[in-house]
């Protein structure tokens, strides 16, 4: 029985960065044997052991045979013979096919290292195409490490979109990637790279139509709306923000992307047009509540939220009731920070004043302090309560607005 490191650890020690997670993979070793030795078992579909001690997953050596389509669709053989060369064979990628003794030594039959190197993503072997969910997990490694992807590997991932195994994706684990992608270093690279496979057309076919769809020059030097649409990304992970908030900023613009006029019509405004994309793209991916009402909201409202100097107070009540920005600051907070990611998510426009944020957390705030239950208590009739409220708050607005400008 010998024990190996394997796989990520030992890709991110040998690129100099931080192991988090580790796993091992044990040769010539039979279940009852990892039993008695104390580990227990917790893989159902694999032979995956947990140490005693540790707690750190050990998984028997096994060959996998493709029996069905979709990344469950395997069935798995483990057994004491099967070598560590033949286990590391199955992997995705040769920067993920390298393991490590417990001496140090490095096994890397399939030039991972040489690959570590050269920065380059490159499937192990031709069952890279058995698996779809690679795709995504190869363009979420090349969002982490800006890597690029070998010439062959791309004419691979091609040819696995054009035999539709894409189309067998589950949506959460299409979510569970995208989520993992929009959180890493360069999270462009990710809907780049499954954008030049095809992939992108077929998982979220609303973010794929935005390259084409011109812009105003004036407005958008980089013409393109689904280069803006990267470019504003990359603002959101400059800054650091959460997840929902590159989400609403990867969705802002779906109302310009190309679709048929029966469907959306053209006369309404792209935000219009963009809010049921928007919908449709978060239902089909099962995208989170919290990541869903941001994106709805920002598609919605970020054209209004740049002309806001230039709003009635009866305006910017209705903004702020739409969003429920009272009940919910941290949450309207967030959809200002989309719409300035928008703003700046444009060459020459990368650092540009954005007053409309703090104008706005300003006038909500005014429109906060009001005492809605003072004035509940002085009203004889209960139905005039919310006219009076709103008129207190759209009063309270109006200072404030004339507060900000002198």
């Amino acid at each position: 029985m010998q024990v190996y490191r394997v796989g990520g650890a030992v890709r991110d020690r040998l690129l100099g960065l931080p192991v988090k997670d580790i796993d091992w993979v044990v040769v010539g070793a039979t279940p009852q044997q990892m039993l008695d030795l104390g580990y227990s078992a917790v893989g159902k579909d694999f032979p995956v052991f947990l140490h005693p001690n540790t707690h750190q997953e050990y998984a028997l050596a096994r060959l996998e045979r493709k029996s069905g389509h979709g990344y469950t669709g395997f069935e798995v053989h483990a057994s004491p013979d099967v070598t560590l060369e033949e286990d590391l064979l199955r992997r995705d990628l040769t920067i993920n096919a390298i393991a490590e003794d417990e001496h140090g030594n490095l096994i890397d039959p399939y030039g991972g290292q040489a690959d570590l190197a050269a920065k380059v993503l490159r499937h192990v072997s031709p069952a890279f195409a058995e698996d779809p969910v690679r795709i995504l997990r190869l363009a979420r490694f090349a969002a982490r490490f800006d890597f690029a992807v070998a010439p062959e590997t791309m004419a691979l991932m091609r040819q696995m979109v054009a035999d539709g195994e894409v189309d067998h994706l589950v949506a959460e684990r299409v979510w569970q990637e995208f989520a993992k992608g929009l959180m890493e270093h360069q999270p462009r690279l990710m809907f780049e790279i499954l954008r030049e496979c095809g992939a992108l057309g077929r998982i979220a076919p609303e973010i794929d139509t935005l390259w084409g769809v011109p812009q105003r020059a004036d407005y958008h030097p980089e013409i393109d709306t689904g280069l803006h649409t990267m470019l504003v990304l990359n603002y959101t992970t400059a800054q650091g923000w959460p997840l929902a908030v590159r989400f609403a900023a990867l969705c802002h613009d779906l109302g310009k992307a190309k679709t048929p006029a029966d469907v959306l019509p053209r006369h309404i405004g792209h935000e219009a047009r963009g809010v049921p994309l928007v919908e449709a793209l978060c239902k089909r991916l099962r995208v989170p509540s919290d990541c869903k009402e941001l994106a709805v909201m920002t598609c919605r409202e970020h054209t209004l939220v740049h002309t806001a100097e230039q709003l009635r107070p009866e305006t910017v009540l209705a903004l702020l009731t739409r969003c429920d920005a009272l009940r919910r600051p941290e949450r309207f907070t967030q959809m200002l920070d989309a719409c300035l990611a928008d703003a700046r998510g444009r060459y020459q426009f990368e650092n540009c004043a954005y007053p409309q944020r703090d104008y706005l957390l300003h006038l909500r705030a005014a429109a906060a302090a009001v005492d809605a239950g003072a004035i509940a208590a002085q009203c004889s009739n209960p139905k005039d309560i919310a006219d009076k409220v709103a008129t207190a708050r759209v009063n309270a607005i109006h200072l404030a607005k004339s507060a900000w400008q002198n």
